[in-house]
């Protein structure tokens, strides 16, 4: 037990609670030391009032009007817990609309059910750019164009979530010519590290730190293919095929291609898009579960008919996203996944009217 860092090419150090430093030699180094919440300049937490999504999960009391900095999945999916337990709820975003990571069609039908159902209040385009804990704790909002402030908040506690940071300083990443990018440790598809165009023999990264997918099953990936490269294999990730989900009620999931990138590479390859969307009101067991209002959109190559990435919002989307994920994986087109039989009536039903109309625009 203690804090490691590299000490050389095929060197670890590690120092104990004593203060005492031992060498260790090895063959390869994986470094998998993950993320931190991201605190932005001018917040200051306190850990009781003013907190992060590290302490949120710990929280001892609950706040009547909590404050959420960010409005990506992590600020939503605990804007859906602190609303079930009867919390008042502002969002807080930087940028200029709600919800900005996620895909535009997605994000107009789920706001009504997310946000606007809820006791939850929005403030788009200011940046929280002083935030001092207390009873009650001050937020000091500036517009993000005029750099001016435009108003101060005083709420019972304040989320931060403003994303993640790579846990990369004090590794010594220097002692073999590593540099990072924004704190992240740039790696190949192998998982080696990289320094520019050159591997770092017998270093390899995984997880957050590597600053790819930061989600649980993608280190799980990455972890399984630098372990079987260690050991003399050639496996490469794919990340388009790794799907993402939001726990909210209804969730949230994506994998793949979002529409503005599958427009600019259709541009560049010169081949036809093509976008279908299959609605949950049409569903048997949604419409029976009374929970129908849900969007699966499709995104596919209208020239081959490979799934290029698709976008959920509805009832159990994490489930339904993996069948899109192993499509993917398995570079199918939707000819073929058209004529997959699905149980009726199951949600995957969604899944397989967006593949037959995808099918039906197929030349």
């Amino acid at each position: 037990m203690g804090i490691g860092r590299i000490e050389g090419n095929q060197k670890v150090g590690v120092r104990d609670k004593n203060g005492i430093d031992k060498i260790f030699t090895c063959k390869n180094i994986v470094i998998a030391t993950g993320s931190s919440p991201f605190v932005p300049r001018g917040i200051t937490l306190d850990n009781r009032t003013v907190f992060t999504s590290d302490d949120a999960v710990k929280l001892e009391w609950l706040p009547r009007w909590i404050a959420i900095i960010g409005s990506g999945y992590i600020g939503l999916e605990f804007a859906d817990v602190y609303t079930a337990l009867g919390c008042e709820v502002t969002m807080i975003e930087a940028l200029e609309n709600i919800m900005p990571t996620f895909d535009p069609d997605i994000t107009k039908i789920a706001k009504k059910s997310l946000i606007q159902a809820r006791d939850i209040d929005t403030k788009s385009n200011v940046f929280a750019t002083k935030i001092t804990p207390g009873c009650p704790v001050k937020i000091e909002l500036t517009d993000a164009k005029s750099k001016e402030v435009v108003e101060t908040l005083e709420v019972d506690a304040v989320l931060v979530a403003t994303g993640r940071s790579p846990n990369s300083n004090n590794l010594n990443l220097e002692s073999v010519g590593i540099e990072t990018v924004k704190g992240f440790i740039p790696v190949d598809d192998q998982m080696r590290v990289k320094n520019g165009d050159d591997i770092i023999p017998n270093i390899w990264a995984v997880g957050d730190v590597t600053g790819k997918l930061m989600l649980a099953h993608t280190a799980a990936a990455q972890g399984t293919i630098a372990v079987d490269n260690i050991c003399g294999g050639n496996v490469e990730i794919n990340y388009k095929s790794i799907p993402a989900a939001t726990f909210t009620h209804p969730e949230i999931s994506s994998v793949g291609l979002s529409e503005v990138e599958a427009k600019e590479i259709s541009t560049k390859e010169n081949f036809t898009l093509g976008v279908v969307k299959s609605f949950f009101k049409a569903n048997s067991k949604a419409l029976a579960e009374l929970e129908s209002d849900g969007l699966l959109k499709l995104i596919f190559n209208k020239d081959n008919g490979k799934v290029l990435g698709a976008h959920i919002f509805g009832l159990h989307a994490a489930d339904l996203i993996q069948e899109i994920s192993n499509a993917i994986s398995r570079n199918q087109d939707v000819i073929e996944l058209s004529k997959e039989v699905h149980t009726h009536p199951t949600l995957s039903e969604v899944v397989e009217v967006a593949y037959k109309q995808a099918a039906s625009q197929i030349k």
